[in-house]
């Protein structure tokens, strides 16, 4: 498929004037960013929604708002927006729509695509998860014995199984406790048999998530399932239909495995597979918090969707935070960012954040198949506060490196313990400020320590962060913070002209690791017909293993 033409990057006004201002400014401190507009930090925050960001304590200005600003009209960003929220086929590679957004879209909108409303598509599925939810909830759905169901099990991989674990982590305090959630998504065999090592098969349901229903690891684990159900249950085939639903879209391989096609739960080739937990994918999501948490929550995600297509992209939180992103990983060479959430229940959310930025901004060429001319995709990673900051902050404090972070910090907590809260969300503030304005050595010697000693106590700061804040952690806020990310991460890909829609970059490795596969299995002798090292190994393990 075509693409139209675009200016290239480095020849877009924007880009070259942010050169020079970033030449300006690049040795510029927060303290004097702070000493020279004292209003600084009420005046560079955007609030919506109950979502709040402060992002007053960047190596920015005026003038780089209004550049990088300039450079998102200048990239089309506003064009592509529309695009993707009317169908048009941006996934360019792959010939297919993105509307993630349509999965969360109220039942009076309608979107248009090769004929058929996937506005009521989207809610005909949302309808059905909602009864089987509801039955295995109740306990109206029996197991094979007719034991109630008390264990339900997720296997996918990917975003089959990030989304899923992510949200039910983080909503955990929402999800029913009579009811016990576990996900397998590794092909390690230990991945399975411990998610299941203290559990009953006749009170096990698997939810298998494929939407081809061949993806290896996935129907690897699914099939080692199959065989641990019928070992507890009499090995009645009969048995499968009552422990086993399907999240795909192949009837033919739903059914060869025993599934009733009446449990199969499908999704669409439109829905990425990093940005489907809000589909059927999130069926798991919504057995453990139930069909009215879970519509509160796709509520979250279609105010931010309406947000991010309506509002100035000057007061855009999803725009904000992609255009900072491309400005600190282009200009200041920034090679990461860091997600820190105050918060236990999101301790899931980095290694999300991951997938989702990651492989959708992880490409070298462009739309056109050129190759980039600046850096994209910078790595993704975090752990929740406070611990965090016992293991890796004093790289991110007083290391070579410039790390931008964001801390996520909640003004309530769902589970008050004396002064838990009030320290944990003192932390969120003080790290931020530490991180921006550090400790000069005037500072360090006047509190009366050895001269030796001042280099190693002196903080540099100048470290740039964001702050985001909300009320508390709860199903609507959830689908509100995933879809703020899902459309920085649109925002970089549009700025950068990359298709942050396709994945071809895990492709190689599969076809890699099946060949190499039939090799360690085969009884003859591999033919070596890999590199020297890669014929080694396979030797080394044929013999050893």
């Amino acid at each position: 498929m075509q693409t139209t033409q675009v200016v290239p990057l480095g020849d877009r006004p924007a880009w070259k004037a942010l050169g020079a201002h970033f030449q300006q400014i690049r040795d510029k401190h927060l303290r004097e960013f702070f000493e020279e507009d004292p209003t600084r930090g009420e005046r560079l925050v955007v609030e919506t929604g109950g979502i709040l960001l402060d992002y007053s304590k960047n190596r920015i200005n005026d003038e780089t708002l209004k550049l990088l600003v300039q450079l998102a009209a200048e990239s089309g960003l506003r064009e592509k927006i529309e695009a993707m929220f009317r169908g048009d086929k941006i996934n360019i590679t792959e010939n297919r729509a993105v509307l993630h957004v349509a999965l969360r879209a109220p039942k009076s909108e309608s979107i248009v695509l090769d004929g058929e409303d996937v506005v009521l598509a989207v809610h005909t599925v949302l309808e059905k998860m909602s009864g089987f939810a509801e039955r295995v909830r109740s306990g109206e759905w029996k197991g094979y014995t007719g034991k109630k169901i008390r264990n339900v099990v997720n296997i996918g991989i990917g975003g089959s199984d990030l989304g899923p674990v992510m949200a039910y982590e983080a909503l955990k305090h929402y999800s029913q406790r009579d009811l016990n959630f576990r996900f397998v998504s590794n092909v390690d065999g230990s991945d399975f048999a411990e998610a299941v090592q203290d559990l009953n098969a006749d009170e096990t349901l698997f939810l298998v998530a494929s939407k081809t229903f061949t993806t290896q690891e996935t129907m690897t684990n699914a099939h080692s399932a199959r065989e641990w159900a019928l070992a507890g249950l009499g090995g009645d085939e009969k048995a499968i239909a009552k422990h086993f639903v399907a999240i795909s879209t192949n009837a033919k391989e739903v059914g060869k495995f025993g599934i009733d096609i009446e449990n199969m739960f499908g999704f669409w080739d439109w829905v990425g597979g990093r940005y489907s937990m809000d589909s059927a994918i999130g069926l798991s999501t919504m057995v453990a918090i139930g069909p009215e948490n879970f519509r509160a929550m796709l509520a979250g995600f279609h105010e931010m969707d309406v947000h991010f297509r309506t509002t100035p992209f000057e007061k855009n939180l999803p725009v904000l935070l992609g255009l900072l992103t491309v400005w600190y990983t282009d200009f200041f060479d920034a090679q990461t960012v860091a997600i820190l959430p105050y918060e236990q229940y999101l301790k899931r959310f980095p290694a999300y954040l991951q997938q989702l930025t990651m492989e959708s901004n992880g490409k070298r060429v462009t739309l056109d198949g050129t190759h980039v001319t600046t850096e994209t995709g910078p790595i993704y990673w975090g752990e929740p506060g406070t611990n965090g900051q016992h293991s890796f902050y004093q790289l991110i404090h007083q290391g070579t490196r410039l790390i931008p972070c964001d801390f996520i910090g909640f003004y309530k907590t769902l589970n008050p313990l004396g002064r838990h809260h009030d320290m944990l969300m003192a932390n969120v503030f003080a790290q931020a400020e530490a991180l921006a304005f550090g400790k000069t050595a005037e500072q360090v010697k006047a509190e009366g320590t050895a001269g030796w000693l001042v280099p190693h106590r002196v903080f540099e700061g100048n470290r740039p962060s964001n702050t985001i804040l909300a009320d508390c952690i709860s199903p609507e806020v959830l689908g509100k913070l995933v879809a703020m990310y899902e459309h920085a991460v649109f925002t970089q890909g549009a700025i950068w002209n990359i298709d942050s829609f396709d994945q071809w970059g895990v492709e190689l490795g599969k076809v890699l690791a099946t060949r190499i596969l039939g090799e360690l299995e085969s009884a003859a002798e591999s033919g070596g017909s890999h590199d020297s090292s890669t014929n080694s190994l396979i030797r080394k393990y044929r013999k050893n293993k």
